[in-house]
């Protein structure tokens, strides 16, 4: 049962979930602003559960000793995270297909956030990554 779609800004990276998704989350941290020009809002799911459609054109870019991001190398666009430990894939809230159903839970690595804007929405804040709630995975 596919749960969500998605694609790249040019349609040449597709994607579709065939589980649960978390909940939207805004990432702050320093990579993330860099890499997306703001924050990023993210879901994530399973690693099991992303079913990539066309790939040809993604790219994954080593961007810490943690993790890499993935991004098409046509239109550049923004689409994944994952963490080398292979427990989940975070997919850039952006590039999914509407309607989502999602909602957003949390602000997090707010201690890195721009000094440009301020954080007055009245969503939680959590100074690193550490937002809570775990990605259920179904056995």
């Amino acid at each position: 049962m596919v749960t969500a779609k998605g694609r790249c800004l040019c349609g040449a990276v597709a994607y579709a979930v065939e589980g649960p998704l978390r909940p939207i989350v805004y990432c702050h941290c320093t990579m993330c602003r860099r890499s997306t020009g703001h924050f990023l809002a993210a879901t994530a799911c399973a690693v099991s559960d992303l079913r990539l459609i066309g790939d040809e054109h993604l790219r994954w870019y080593d961007s810490s000793p943690e993790a890499q991001r993935g991004f098409c190398d046509r239109c550049g666009s923004n689409l994944f995270w994952r963490p080398n430990d292979g427990t989940r894939v975070s997919i850039a809230a952006g590039s999914l297909e509407r309607p989502t159903g999602l909602r957003v839970l949390a602000h997090i690595h707010v201690a890195d956030k721009g000094d440009y804007y301020e954080l007055d929405d009245g969503i939680a804040q959590h100074l690193d990554g550490a937002h809570g709630v775990p990605l259920k995975i179904a056995p």
